[in-house]
């Protein structure tokens, strides 16, 4: 595999490289420094992210359909509203202060039959705008496929860890967009993943490098465990 140059590649160039080869696609983008810290001292990922993952992940958002993220890491993260609808993922379901007023349908959640908040998300993003998608477990595959049938085919999920290990354990995801932040900060940190062991081999199909950040696009073959 050769190592590009990021600043060698114009927004289209970076568009065509990263598009989706079949269609529906779930990417997951993540970021990590090289001692494998998923967050900065702050307890966010903007505490480590810099400018060559700022314009990955800005392609990445204008290549999906929609983005597919855990509630708590929105509520963490302060995620907004934004151009692209965002999906919810969440066992209680409860939407994150910040997304309470969104306009109506640029929000889903996914959530499950026994959720704390179910009643509560109905009446905030509208009954049509929450998938009900098991009883006690949100059945990833089932979002998949219910997102697909909305249209929403090229999905890109942005974490966090716990919501990757599901994912990955359910085998729903198709690929991995890493960056790998070139700092060191030990401490007690989340990885990437996080929860009861997957095995997942990947493949690695594009690696980038700009000021010594690594951005690699990894592809997934079938779970093992």
């Amino acid at each position: 595999m050769e190592l590009q140059k990021l600043s060698e590649l114009s927004d289209a160039d970076l568009e065509r490289v990263y598009a989706a080869p079949s269609l529906p696609w779930l990417r997951v983008n993540m970021i990590s420094t090289v001692d494998g810290a998923a967050t900065g001292p702050d307890g966010r990922t903007g505490g480590i992210n810099n400018d060559a993952d700022k314009r990955v992940f800005d392609t990445l958002r204008r290549l999906c359909d929609a983005v597919v993220v855990g509630a708590g890491t929105a509520r963490d993260e302060g995620y907004r509203e934004s151009a692209k609808p965002l999906v919810l993922v969440s066992r209680s379901g409860r939407v994150p202060d910040r997304l309470r007023d969104a306009t109506p349908g640029s929000v889903l959640m996914a959530t499950c039959a026994h959720a704390d908040h179910l009643e509560e998300t109905r009446s905030l993003l509208g009954d049509g705008n929450v998938l009900v998608l098991g009883h006690y477990h949100v059945d990833l595959a089932e979002l998949r496929r219910s997102l697909a049938e909305r249209g929403l085919t090229h999905l890109l999920g942005e974490g966090g860890p716990h919501l990757l290990r599901d994912l990955l354990a359910e085998g729903v995801v198709d690929e991995l967009d890493w960056t790998v932040a070139p700092r060191l900060l030990a401490g007690d940190h989340p990885r990437i993943t996080s929860g009861p062991p997957v095995d997942v081999p990947l493949r690695l199909g594009l690696l980038l490098e700009a000021e010594d950040t690594l951005l690699g696009r990894w592809f997934l073959k079938a779970p093992a465990g």
